[in-house]
């Protein structure tokens, strides 16, 4: 008997058991997919080998590539007067003068006229290397906010802006 009540204690006093359920982790909202940049089109005139013609290139391209497509810049090519480094933008023309052409009206993003910082319209802003919408919005609402930029440090001060896009702008703006 004494082993009968051995057995019926030890029983007794094993634990119960318990239910364990597993869930699955909470769905989360998959980010959006993103978009695969387009290739660019440019229009490349001027001093090189296949002048008035559109060319596609792929994202990330620059001034330098798309003279490359347009056969390269001719003998008489005046290569100072463009920034073959800068970024293309779906859309831009990029004219290369002639040594000694007055060529300063054509509408060329890297190789015409500056931008005037103080005054310029969301496009034009639009048109500087590094500068998109956001980042041209930023720049007018910053006018608006504190007056003109005096210089390259008040342009630091905008959102968005910095020491990379400043070097690439100091030879492409004007504080009018």
């Amino acid at each position: 008997m004494l082993l009968v009540a051995a057995g019926a204690l030890l029983l007794a006093s094993r634990p119960k058991p318990v239910a364990i359920t597993i869930l699955p982790p909470p769905l989360t909202a998959t980010p959006p997919p993103t978009a695969t940049p387009s290739p660019l089109q440019v229009y490349v005139t001027g001093a090189v080998v296949h002048p008035q013609q559109t060319y596609t290139l792929p994202p990330g391209s620059r001034v330098d590539d798309a003279l490359q497509a347009a056969g390269g810049a001719t003998d008489n090519a005046d290569l100072t007067r463009i920034n073959r480094a800068g970024f293309l933008r779906d859309g831009d023309q990029i004219h290369l003068p002639a040594l000694g052409a007055d060529d300063s009206g054509l509408p060329t993003p890297m190789g015409g006229a500056k931008v005037p910082i103080n005054s310029a319209s969301q496009s034009e802003l639009e048109t500087l290397p590094g500068i998109g919408p956001v980042t041209a919005a930023r720049i007018i609402n910053y006018r608006k906010q504190h007056g003109d930029f005096d210089d390259l440090d008040d342009l630091d001060e905008v959102s968005g802006i910095g020491p990379a896009t400043l070097a690439n702008l100091q030879d492409l703006i004007t504080f009018d």
